[in-house]
Parts: C-alpha cells; sequence; structure tokens
C-alpha cells in the first residue's frame, strides 16, 4: 500500500499524504515520509509536505496506541525521530495544511520552515489530554519552541483551533484560499531555493540544534523507561 506521492519539479519536492483515509501516522507511514524526505535531498529540493484536500493527517493510529506500551512508543519515537529528521532537513521545508491536523499531524505542521493552511470549517491543534492521553515530551518541547506562549499554555488544554486562531497561535504563518495554496506554497518554494544554500543550512542548524538535542534527549527518556517498565 502507497501512502504518500513524490514528484520533484523545478527544484521543489512535492510529497502528498493520502492513504485513503485520514493519513493516520502509524509506522508505516512515519516510515514512508522518511524515505520520501531522503529522496527529496538527494535531489537537494525544497520539501513541500502537504495533505489531500480536507485531511491533512488525524494524528497518530489509534489501533497501535491500543496495542500496549511497546508498541505505542515504538511509533511515538519514529514520529519524534520524523520531526527532528525535518529540523535537520538542510533545504527549507514548507508544510501546506490542507485540512485537520490533529496531534502528530500538528506536530509535522510545526516542523515546516513556512507554514501554509487554506481557509476552511476545520481544526488545528493538541487535543491528547481530551481523549485520556498525555502529550509527549518531544511535541511540547516542538510546541514550546513554534507557538505564541499563549498557544502553548492551551496544548494542556486540549485546544483545536479554526486556521485563523491556529495562524494567531503560530501553527501557521499564513491562511489562503484553498485554490490559491499550490499556487502561494509554489512561489514560497521558489524564493526559498533562491537563498544561498550554504548560509541557510549553517542558519536553520544553529537555530534548530537545541531544540533538536531536546527531541533527542525526549526520545531516550521514553525508550529507557520503557525497557525499565519491561524488566521490573
Amino acid at each position: 500500500m502507497t501512502r504518500t506521492q513524490l514528484e520533484i519539479t523545478d527544484g521543489i519536492a512535492w510529497i502528498t499524504l493520502d492513504d485513503g483515509k485520514v493519513n493516520a501516522m502509524s509506522v508505516e507511514m512515519l516510515t514512508e515520509i522518511g524515505a520520501r524526505l531522503e529522496a527529496a535531498e538527494a535531489a537537494s529540493a525544497v520539501a513541500v509536505i502537504r495533505g489531500r484536500p480536507g485531511i491533512f493527517s488525524a494524528g497518530f493510529d489509534m489501533p497501535t496506541l491500543g496495542r500496549g506500551r511497546e508498541a505505542a512508543v515504538a511509533m511515538v519515537s519514529a514520529g519524534a525521530r520524523l520531526v527532528e529528521r525535518l529540523l535537520a532537513y538542510p533545504h527549507p521545508v514548507v508544510t501546506a495544511c490542507t485540512g485537520h491536523a490533529y496531534p502528530m499531524g500538528a506536530f509535522l505542521m510545526l516542523s515546516g520552515d513556512r507554514r501554509f493552511g487554506v481557509h476552511g470549517p476545520y481544526r488545528i491543534g493538541m487535543n491528547e489530554t481530551a481523549i485520556g492521553l498525555t502529550v509527549p515530551r518531544f511535541a511540547l518541547a516542538l510546541a514550546a519552541a513554534r507557538l505564541t506562549r499563549p498557544g502553548f499554555v492551551r496544548v494542556a488544554t486540549a485546544g483545536l483551533f479554526d486556521p485563523e486562531e491556529a495562524r494567531a497561535l503560530g501553527y501557521l504563518d499564513e491562511v489562503v484560499a484553498s485554490e490559491d495554496l499550490d499556487v502561494r506554497v509554489r512561489e514560497e518554494a521558489a524564493r526559498l531555493c533562491a537563498l544561498d544554500a550554504a548560509s541557510f543550512t549553517a542558519t536553520k542548524h544553529r537555530m534548530n540544534a537545541p531544540l533538536r538535542g531536546s527531541i533527542c534527549a525526549a526520545i531516550e527518556e521514553e525508550l529507557e523507561a520503557t525497557a525499565a517498565a519491561a524488566t521490573g
């Protein structure tokens, strides 16, 4: 089963998420996105990650979360590694929110260097505490770095926001009409392509190094806790 598509044209790698359902972030989906990102990097391309109309991602795969701590931690760790990989990606990353973006979908959105969304009746946010889950450590680190202070505070209260609210809180940089999204993203990607590549890469590395360190530490904490529980 193919869950994503990749098209590379004019220095832009369009990575489209479409599993035919809600783009659940299973280990398989996360792995496939990572492989698409590797191909984009090999082409020295600006990476654009977008959903299909109406859905970006409904978040982590719920059946996997129900298979026990070890399976859940493996999936959440795969998500954290993908976020860290996007933060380390040496070229610009643009995320394009085409519809609902719940927890892991929101995390992917926040990993972009530029973040776009379309107008529409959908929600973006982190609603873990409303469904009996604790927000992962890596996601809190990401939220603290990317959201406004009011946006970060509302993570604990499971806020889900319409596109304009999401923009005000830091989830998005710009909100456009759905029919204008690809054109606007292409314009911005072309602008990013024209930046001095070495200067961009060095600056992005300096900016994101502390956050990447926090995410890697969070992954290790989760894995160590799982190992301790298994042997205890």
